[in-house]
């Protein structure tokens, strides 16, 4: 076994114990070191570092502080506990600085050990001159101060193993990066963040780029182009921009995003800033579930890396943001936790995984609407994600159907009776009776239509008396009029038709029944095409064609 001092390994060694063993400063030093290093070494691979329980910060004025108490484990696995409420004026806490007031400030604790309790040496002063004090306790504390910077986003554990972050830009208090996952399935969707950090009194800033994708593909609007305007009257220091990339469809190969430095363009106020360096994100897809591939690092990390915490890494407790007033400064805003440095209970994320609350902290929750295009159009789907309530929105954009009227064709064609069976007519003979016209474009295009056909008779014999003529149409089988008042006086045929839907064309085919003693001499013949809009309509025209077929009897 080893125990740990820095990131430097030591063996553990522990107290032999014999009978008349004489016990020096030296072997207490060493059994104290022993539980200590195998507790410390425990902790920090068990649990981590952050802060367990309280230590909460809240502004009590414009320019004071308090925190609460609470306990954390540091980054070499130190307890730090803090055992009562602090409040401390920032002018007073170690490392804070009054020559800028427009900036955030971050208030950090460290582990830290005091001497307690001062008693006289003596042995001491045996070998040294006048009087001798030593410590009788130490007392293991805590250490409040203010750090001017912020850690960078890559200098933590957990962020390193998950996700991969490049800085775009970091000067003039302003800092901005970009954040997505360190792994990917394939065809995975995932979001990219671009994090815009700034002071309160930093002016507006606008920025945008435009990426180049390798592997990847865009989803939503984005199109290539990030584009961030501060609103003028924002009162925050932290935004967050988000947009969507696919991953390749296969796995084992690795997807790039870069951000060329000649595409970004940034302003500060009113001056453009100019943005040196390009970066690039290269993510590797795994053909394994992302949380296996994290869990396959960590357990692959070496002893050495696992426990090479620094002992002068702290942790951050707020962001505390200021205001110039004047010649001093004013606490505007504190933000807790900022880089989200907590060590969870064991139970409770078991808990937490296995019940059906767990369960509901992952899903997705979606709304939909549609809105009309215009006829003939394709149909569209755009799909927006909100990560701050974790729910999607779909548009669907759907065509128009085209409108009835211009579905349904007609016309009239007129025979002149004369013309029948005599060669160059507009029917031509199939046989003696039977009478077949040439092809007629019923202007609905290709695809299935149903036509109708019936024989039109306009009865002129109200125009003496200045009455307009009366037209009437009759389909199926005119002969069973024959004998009331509504006995056409159109000869007795039978009418067909041939519908050629590759074509978009009909044939009108005429038979006729019996004596003809009819007065006309032109037959006018109506058809009627309905083009096939779905069920609805097949069914519709089904319906109409079966109506007129058995209104009109069976007939030799």
């Amino acid at each position: 076994m080893v125990g740990v001092k820095k990131s430097r390994l030591y063996p553990f060694e522990r107290n032999r114990y014999f009978y008349g063993k004489l016990l020096t400063v030296r072997d207490f030093e060493s059994e104290q070191k022993y539980f200590n290093d195998k507790r410390r070494l425990l902790n920090r691979l068990m649990f981590g570092s952050g802060v367990l329980s309280g230590m909460s910060v809240v502004a009590v004025d414009d320019k004071t502080v308090s925190v609460e108490m609470g306990v954390a484990i540091d980054y070499i696995g130190r307890e730090i506990v803090i055992p009562s409420p602090v409040t401390m004026k920032l002018s007073m806490i170690e490392g804070f600085t009054n020559n800028e007031y427009k900036k955030n400030v971050y208030l950090c604790v460290a582990y830290d050990e005091k001497g307690k309790e001062p008693v006289h040496s003596v042995g001491n002063a045996s070998v040294r001159s006048g009087e001798v004090s030593e410590y009788n306790r130490v007392l293991e504390s805590y250490r409040l101060f203010i750090n001017e910077t912020a850690p960078a986003p890559s200098s933590f554990e957990f962020v390193q193993l998950m996700e991969n972050i490049v800085t775009l830009y970091e000067r003039d208090n302003v800092r901005i990066t970009q954040r997505m996952p360190k792994y990917v399935t394939p065809g995975e969707v995932i979001e990219v963040r671009l994090v815009v950090e700034k002071t309160l009194q930093t002016p507006r800033i606008a920025f945008s780029y435009e990426y180049e994708l390798t592997g990847f593909q865009n989803v939503g609007d984005s199109n290539g182009v990030v584009s961030f305007q501060e609103p003028g009257d924002a009162q925050d220091t932290e935004y967050t921009i988000t947009y969507q990339l696919k991953a390749p469809l296969e796995g084992g190969v690795f997807a790039e995003l870069a951000v060329p430095a000649r595409s970004a363009k940034l302003a500060i106020g009113d001056e453009p800033v100019s943005v040196d360096s390009s970066v690039k994100q290269k993510i590797e897809v795994v053909d394994v579930p992302v949380a296996e591939r994290i869990l396959e690092d960590w357990h692959g990390r070496s002893l050495e890396h696992a426990v090479e915490g620094s002992a002068d890494k702290s942790i951050c407790l707020a962001k505390i943001s200021l205001l110039q007033m004047g010649p001093t400064y004013m606490i505007e805003k504190v933000d807790r936790m900022p880089f989200d440095e907590y060590i969870e209970s064991t139970t409770l994320t078991q808990r937490l995984s296995r019940s059906g609350g767990g369960a509901s902290l992952h899903k997705f929750f979606a709304s939909a609407e549609t809105q009309d295009l215009e006829y003939g159009a394709k149909p569209s789907l755009d799909v927006k994600y909100h990560p701050d309530r974790n729910e999607f929105d779909f548009k669907l954009g759907i065509p128009r159907p085209q409108h009835l009227y211009d579905e349904i064709a007609t016309g009239t064609m007129e025979v002149a009776l004369e013309s029948i069976g005599k060669t160059g007519g507009f029917f031509f003979s199939r046989g003696k009776k039977n009478y077949v016209s040439d092809e007629l474009i019923h202007g609905l295009g290709e695809g299935p239509v149903t036509v109708v056909v019936g024989l039109e008779e306009i009865d002129e014999s109200g125009h003496a008396s200045g009455s307009a003529a009366k037209k009437q149409v009759y389909y199926g089988q005119s002969d069973v009029f024959k004998g009331t008042e509504f006995e056409p006086s159109l000869p007795n045929v039978s009418l067909g038709t041939i519908v050629y839907p590759d074509k978009g064309t009909f044939r009108i085919g005429m038979k006729l029944q019996g004596d003809n003693e009819s007065s006309a001499s032109v037959i006018a013949v109506r058809w009627w095409a309905f083009k096939s809009l779905g069920t609805s309509a097949k069914a519709a025209a089904a319906e109409m064609t079966s109506a007129l077929m058995e209104a009109a009897p069976d007939k030799e």
